[in-house]
C-alpha cells in the first residue's frame, strides 16, 4: 500500500511541475491565467484520471459484473469543463481578441495532467516541453519574422475642412501604410466628417509616426488608432 501512496505523489507532483512550469511563462508575460490556475488544471486532471487508475481498489468489495469501466469518459469530461474554464480567459477588447494563446494553454495543459494522471510519462515530458518551446521560442520567431500589423483608424474632421479622399489617402500611404475597407460617415447633423479605415504597415513604430503627423495637423478634431490582433 505504501508503494501505491508513493506511486499517486509521484503523478501529483508531476502534474504540479509541469502545470507550474507552464504558467509561470504565462504569469510572466502578465497573462490573467498564470501560475496557480496552470498548477491546479494539472493537479485536477492527473487527480481525476488517478481515480480512474485505482477505481478498482474503491469497488473491490462490488460484484465484478456490475462494473463498467472506461477511463477515456473520464477524459472526455475533464477536456469539456476545461472548456468552459478557457472560454473565461478570452477577452474582446475592440476589435482585438485577446487571450487565445492562453486558453490554448489552459487545454494542453489539462491533457498534459490527464498523460501524467495515468502515468503515461515520457508523452507527457514531451509535451510539456512542447508546449513551453511554442510559448516562449514561437513568441521570439514572431518578433523576428516579417509579418503585417492591423489597425482600425478613424479621422474626425468639421464638415468645411475635411479633405478630400485622396489627400487623406497620399498622407497615410506616406507614412509606410496601405489602406482598405474605407467608409465614410456624417455626424451631428452634418457638423463632422468622419473617414474610417483598415490600415496595414510591416512596422509597429509606423502607428506612433502616424499619431504624431495626425497629431499635428490642426484640421483633425480626433483620431483614433486601434491595433488589431491577439
Amino acid at each position: 500500500m505504501e508503494s501505491e501512496y508513493l506511486t499517486i505523489l509521484m503523478h501529483l507532483g508531476l502534474a504540479v511541475l509541469a502545470g507550474g512550469l507552464i504558467g509561470l511563462e504565462r504569469t510572466y508575460h502578465g497573462r490573467p491565467a498564470g501560475f496557480r490556475t496552470h498548477t491546479l488544471v494539472c493537479t485536477a486532471s492527473s487527480l481525476l484520471m488517478l481515480l480512474t487508475l485505482y477505481q478498482w481498489e474503491l469497488l473491490k468489495d462490488m460484484p465484478l459484473e456490475t462494473i463498467r469501466v472506461d477511463p477515456t469518459r473520464m477524459a472526455q469530461g475533464i477536456m469539456t469543463g476545461i472548456g468552459f474554464l478557457g472560454a473565461g480567459v478570452i477577452m474582446k477588447e475592440g476589435l482585438t481578441v485577446r487571450g487565445l494563446t492562453t486558453a490554448a494553454s489552459i487545454w494542453i495543459t489539462a491533457a498534459i495532467g490527464i498523460l501524467i494522471g495515468i502515468g503515461f510519462y515520457f508523452p507527457a515530458i514531451v509535451a510539456t516541453l512542447v508546449t513551453l518551446g511554442t510559448l516562449a521560442l514561437f513568441r521570439w520567431i514572431e518578433t523576428i519574422m516579417p509579418s503585417h500589423y492591423y489597425a482600425r483608424l478613424m479621422v474626425r474632421f468639421k464638415r468645411q475642412e475635411t479633405p478630400a479622399e485622396s489627400e487623406l489617402r497620399d498622407l497615410i500611404v506616406r507614412q509606410n501604410f496601405s489602406v482598405a475597407n474605407l467608409s465614410y460617415r456624417l455626424e451631428q447633423e452634418g457638423k463632422y466628417f468622419e473617414y474610417q479605415m483598415t490600415v496595414r504597415s510591416q512596422n509597429t513604430d509606423n502607428y506612433r509616426k502616424l499619431a504624431e503627423t495626425l497629431t499635428a495637423m490642426e484640421k483633425v478634431l480626433e483620431f483614433e488608432i486601434i491595433p488589431t490582433g491577439d
